[in-house]
């Protein structure tokens, strides 16, 4: 077997798995598959996938694919791309800065006199 790549977190280890998988690769996940922390960040969290030798070529070229579908996903002309327009403002915040500007007047008003 081979080390075809790592990942960090358990759900996309084995996301990335089942992608190889369907395209009817053998794969084996190593490392922090069945962590009880779940970890998603920094060395305790990667799992590596590995192929077995006479796959490894195939099995490159399928990750490459599947990236390059993201990256063209992600510049995708028909939809504006994630985050894009102004979020409407939350009406508990707007709620919260009435409140705030009603109580600070007899606030201040009271240590104006002291």
């Amino acid at each position: 077997m081979t080390r075809l790549t790592s990942v960090y977190g358990s759900f996309r280890a084995r996301v990335v798995a089942a992608r190889l998988q369907d395209e009817g690769f053998d794969v084996e996940l190593r490392g922090s598959v069945d962590n009880p922390y779940a970890l998603t960040v920094g060395e305790m969290a990667r799992v590596d996938l590995y192929v077995p030798n006479d796959q490894v070529d195939d099995a490159s070229l399928v990750l490459l694919a599947t990236e390059v579908d993201e990256v063209d996903d992600a510049f995708d002309e028909d939809r504006p791309p994630e985050g894009f327009g102004r979020r409407a403002t939350p009406r508990w915040w707007i709620a919260a800065a009435v409140l705030f500007v009603i109580a600070a007047g007899p606030v201040l008003a009271l240590l104006r006199w002291y």
